[in-house]
């Protein structure tokens, strides 16, 4: 989409704003002595390795790495090897390769184009690696490569997806969380003997709860995982030789598990009002203590030693920095800070953390954004931008996006809607059966909020989102068209039982997860597919996908195009609607600094056309 003609607006650059380099997933080896992570400051993801006591830096990938991270890697216990996965051009059909980081080498591991990998996990001597895999067109089930060999077995075989697979100390066993359970929000704990000769179910809480292993003790007595059997994400340790389940805090906020110290604390990271940061329990007393950070994103649980952790501080107005952290006093060494290059930091807006009622009085969680120099007497144009998932959340960090917005003079919203996690389970399975119903009640809520306490216009709110915030976008364009005076969708879900047909199995999991079966609900898949009432929409609509796409492929945006064409709307530039698409993109635009930039200007010529001009 060209941008010829469009002068730059507010104070930030967007090619320099979008080249703020990100860092992703820092990981420790195990000797512990060299700190690993994904980094684009060259202009595309790298690989780059810290030794930790010269802190000097080296690039080791020089291109081979995916544009877009959707499967992490690995270290094997060599220490100088990394395990990674890459696709092709977003298909998610990832193989596994390895780099040496010393010679820089790599080598293709598998080829299987199509089946998803995920890499777990490298067996204690070092001669065996876990793959979580659908080959051959199955359910994701846990497999192990030979290192030396090359050949790759089966350990499981679940009808329901199978991921995990983490070895015990003694390499005895590995954990893992599966379902076998009627009850599809149902998974369990399970240890497997690595050769699939023993699986055995260790863990379940209660039929319909959610068990996740997080990490073994490193004398393989007990291990940690989070439970929601209480209603909310909680902290929980396993004996092996009791069988018995003990319970960290008291379950009325959302806490995970992450890794337990040689000398026995847990860290786990607490979830409070769209904020992280850690929690320390005493695996033996249970005593609590909670690390003092401001609010943002404060992550990480790779441990350096029993005193020394390893993360990331994240805020809504200031990008990541890498630090190390002293656990005794509290204070921390910076590893890496975000280089913002010349732009003026102190331009980022913080946002706020407001809660709002919808139709029915519940109470709607939200971040918002407001343009620098806000003034109430002020009528300013705003974006309501739903999130993905649907089960995900909106955080208290730093978005490049939100504030371009903002500087460009739009309010921006955040909701977290009833089918959002951090919640606990009573609000994210509020939609179950119902995508389009209550969600679709709280975005219209959120709207109304934005005008009654935001200064904001009611003909000039748009709707933005991808994935299932492309579906919010859409079910809204058709739903409640009177509302929205623009709407972005971004790889949208617009038809149900279309989508099913072209999902993989552990996908095709999820969507009976959230709506039921598709056939005995059928009826319902249809009704509460955008594609449905698409017909309806009365304002501008921007739809972007790629063609590479395998979570809502490509057709969908098409069931959408010619919906819209059958009822006499215009394609093209300024007409009804405008469709994008990119050929060497998958799930959403890349993550590279050039996909976001050309996914900016494309947001931002769209806005600047459809709603700053008029």
């Amino acid at each position: 989409m060209a941008t010829e003609g469009v002068k730059q607006r507010g104070n930030f650059e967007l090619e320099k704003l979008a080249s703020i380099p990100s860092f992703y997933l820092p990981k420790l080896n195990h000797a512990k002595d060299k700190l690993s992570f994904y980094w684009d400051k060259t202009g595309r993801l790298e690989l780059f390795v810290m030794d930790l006591q010269s802190k000097e830096l080296t690039q080791i990938s020089d291109g081979q790495l995916p544009r877009t991270l959707r499967a992490g890697y690995i270290w094997d216990r060599d220490n100088e090897t990394i395990y990674f996965t890459k696709d092709t051009n977003g298909d998610e059909q990832h193989n596994i390769y390895s780099i040496n980081i010393n010679t820089k080498e790599v080598n293709q591991l598998t080829e299987t184009p199509d089946a998803q990998e995920y890499l777990a996990d490298t067996s204690p001597d070092g001669k065996w690696l876990i793959l979580d895999t659908n080959r051959g067109n199955t359910q994701m089930n846990l497999y192990r490569m030979n290192l030396e060999s090359g050949e790759v077995e089966q350990i499981t075989a679940h009808e329901n997806p199978a991921m995990g697979g983490i070895y015990s100390e003694d390499g005895q066993y590995i954990a893992y969380s599966s379902n076998e359970e009627g009850d599809l929000k149902n998974q369990d704990i399970y240890l497997a003997r690595p050769d699939g000769s023993e699986v055995k179910l260790v863990v379940q809480t209660a039929v319909g709860s959610a068990d996740n292993f997080a990490d073994w003790a490193k004398d393989g007595s007990s291990f940690i995982f989070t439970t929601d059997v209480h209603g909310n994400q909680q902290v929980a340790a396993y004996d092996l030789e009791t069988e018995e389940i003990r319970y960290y805090g008291d379950g009325s906020i959302s806490e995970q598990a992450g890794k337990i110290t040689e000398d026995g604390k847990i860290i786990a990271i607490v979830n409070e009002d769209a904020s992280i940061k850690p929690v320390i329990y005493d695996l033996a007393t249970g005593d609590r203590h909670e690390l003092d950070f401001p609010r943002g994103l404060v992550i990480g649980t790779e441990l350096l030693d029993a005193n020394h952790l390893i993360l990331t501080i994240n805020r809504p107005s200031s990008p990541s920095t890498l630090v190390l952290f002293d656990l005794n006093d509290e204070t921390y060494d910076i590893l890496l800070e975000t280089d913002t290059g010349d732009i003026d930091q102190s331009l980022f807006v913080d946002n706020e953390y407001i809660h709002y009622e919808s139709d029915d009085g519940t109470s709607i969680p939200a971040i918002i954004y407001r343009p620098r120099d806000f003034n109430p007497d002020h009528s300013y144009p705003a974006i309501l931008v739903p999130h993905g998932g649907p089960t995900a959340q909106y955080f208290n960090n730093f978005s490049i996006t939100a504030q371009f917005l903002t500087d460009l003079g739009y309010v921006v919203m955040q909701p977290n809607v009833r089918g959002s996690t951090g919640y606990g389970v009573e609000f994210r399975d509020a939609c179950l059966n119902d995508w389009g119903g209550k969600d679709h009640q709280d975005w219209i809520a959120g709207r109304q909020w934005l005008i009654d306490n935001a200064a904001v216009d009611p003909d000039r709110v748009i709707v933005y989102g991808g994935s299932y915030g492309g579906y919010a976008t859409l079910w809204c364009m058709g739903n409640s068209p009177n509302l929205w005076a623009a709407g972005v969708a971004w790889v949208p879900v617009t038809d149900l039982p279309a989508m099913y047909g072209e999902s993989m199995e552990h996908f095709k999991y999820y969507l009976r997860q959230q709506m039921g079966d598709p056939e005995k609900n059928k009826e319902l898949w249809i009704e509460r597919s955008p594609s449905t009432h698409i017909q309806n929409m009365k304002s501008p609509l921007l739809l972007v996908h790629g063609t590479n796409d395998p979570r809502c492929p490509v057709s969908q945006s098409h069931i959408v195009v010619n919906k819209l064409k059958e009822h006499g709307f215009e394609e093209g530039k300024n007409k009804d609607f405008e469709y994008v698409e990119y050929d060497n993109e998958g799930h959403g635009a890349a993550s590279d600094i050039q996909g976001r930039i050309r996914s900016l200007k494309l947001l931002s010529d769209f806005l600047y056309r459809r709603i700053e001009q008029n």
